[in-house]
């Protein structure tokens, strides 16, 4: 009954929009703009010189500067703080606890999980009732079992009060392989209805052969439990591009103690990222894993808060590739060597104009001895963009390749390359931009990268978001 219905409404619509007198008007929406993302800078369209604009720090310059074309997107205009990453952790958190109190083998509270929808119809998967407050405090037997599953158990004279579980925050997410689904032998064929090569030129009597993809999960469908590992299967469906991944969202706090081994860091690694003093610091520790999950996240809040509101959704959050990143430092002045446009560190007054390491041994003269305040402590650059230069070196979604200017595209140059577990650990390195606190001035030029390897979490590399801008023709 509901088919016939939701086809007898099509067919209305089509109707409706065929009574032109067979005339060709088109089909649009009413006027649409993309929606300003709260705490970010719109950066426009144009073009730029990417690569270094000086000597590198060894004297050389071996690296290609190239020509590129950039799609106009909104950033953060700056670093993720410690704030905003923790919204992310406890939505991770809650989540996980109420799973929990309506688990039978926890809390047994149903309430926690909306079964039905607002029509009466069951649910085919049940979804978790945000409504519902988590009773952190008051509790009876059975929510106290869920509760206190979420901290770490028996008695730690160190803590003085339940210290959080940090290994549970899992953030399961899917996300779809296009350039896997993008390569010519995984083509769907329309005319015999399935994924099939064809053997033209392999050297074999059959027509066509088996189409094999590579999967790379973090999650046994059968068995609900992790795991990391590489399958190969056969290509039977469009829903085989989908990937599963599943990130702890946790920042790696010992990074402070890891970093540094003959040094004090200990203060920093007990509080940076969880005391409120911090909570306007960029935070840290972040593997390149962890920041792809905190885009994945904010893009479903904001997208589920449009579609709720009945308006379309936009396009994701992501990390800035690198030449994103690179024009977006240059604040629209070409061969800009720093991103306020000079060449020296310094301004008129012997002002440091970042926060890194300007002399030998002496971090503070700059004004901070490690991270600084994301926000207005140092000038923005053209764009109104925050700490381009210096604070937190930032993760890109690029990978890392000496010889990229030679083979990436001049229009929205990118060289992506989704590496699997059982691929070699160069194949894990990604760009990071920018210098941080503890770099000398030559990190901190536009044109300079260096890498990180994706599951490594550094006391002085964070990220920040891009959004790609949906451009309309109203105004």
């Amino acid at each position: 009954m509901k088919k016939l219905l939701i086809f007898a409404l099509g067919t209305l619509l089509l109707a409706s929009c065929s009574s032109n007198n067979g005339e060709l008007v088109g089909i649009y929406s009413r006027a649409w703009k993309d929606p300003k993302p709260y705490g970010m800078m719109l950066i426009p369209r144009g073009s730029f010189t990417m690569g270094p604009n000086d000597q590198d720090a060894n004297w050389a310059m071996n690296s290609q500067t190239k020509t590129v074309s950039i799609d106009a997107f909104w950033m953060d205009e700056t670093e993720i703080t410690n704030g905003e990453y923790r919204q992310f952790v406890v939505y991770v958190r809650d989540s996980i606890v109420r799973e929990r109190l309506a688990d039978p083998a926890f809390g047994d509270d149903e309430s926690f999980k909306i079964t039905m929808d607002k029509k009466g119809n069951e649910l085919e998967t049940p979804v978790l009732n945000w409504n519902k407050s988590i009773p952190w405090k008051k509790y009876n037997e059975d929510q106290g079992r869920a509760i206190q599953s979420m901290y770490y158990s028996g008695y730690d004279a160190t803590q003085l009060v339940p210290q959080l579980d940090a290994t549970i925050l899992n953030y399961k997410y899917i996300w779809v392989d296009y350039r896997q689904a993008a390569l010519k032998e995984n083509k769907f064929n329309a005319i015999l209805g399935r994924y099939d090569r064809s053997t033209e030129g392999l050297g074999t009597t059959k027509d066509s052969v088996d189409v094999m993809i590579i999967k790379d999960t973090t999650y046994n469908l059968a068995t609900g439990g992790l795991e990391n590992k590489t399958v190969y299967r056969e290509l039977a469906r469009r829903g085989d591009f989908i990937q599963t991944k599943i990130v702890n969202v946790y920042p790696d706090t010992l990074c402070w103690i890891r970093d540094f081994t003959y040094a004090y860091n200990e203060p920093y690694m007990h509080m940076y990222f969880s005391h409120p003093g911090y909570g306007q610091y960029p935070v840290v520790g972040v593997t390149w894993e962890q920041a792809v999950a905190f885009c994945d996240w904010r893009t479903r809040t904001y997208n589920m808060a449009l579609i709720r509101g009945g308006n379309p959704t936009v396009q994701e959050y992501r990390l800035p590739t690198e030449g994103e990143w690179e024009y977006a430092a240059r604040g629209g002045r070409d061969f800009a060597m720093y991103p306020w446009g000079g060449q020296y560190i310094r301004d008129m007054k012997g002002c440091f104009l970042a926060n890194f390491k300007p002399l030998r041994g002496n971090y503070g003269v700059d004004g901070f001895g490690i991270t600084a305040p994301a926000g207005a402590v140092y000038p923005p650059n053209n764009y109104g963009l925050y700490n381009m230069a210096g604070n937190v070196a930032e993760w890109t979604g690029s990978a890392y390749d000496k010889s990229t200017p030679t083979f990436v595209h001049d229009m929205n140059p990118q060289y992506q390359y989704n590496a699997k577990s059982t691929d070699n650990i160069i194949r894990t390195r990604k760009v990071v931009k920018g210098g941080s606190w503890k770099d000398v001035g030559a990190f901190l030029q536009c044109g300079v990268k260096t890498y990180e390897y994706q599951t490594e979490a550094r006391s002085y590399i964070g990220f920040r978001c891009v959004r790609s801008h949906i451009e309309t023709g109203f105004r």
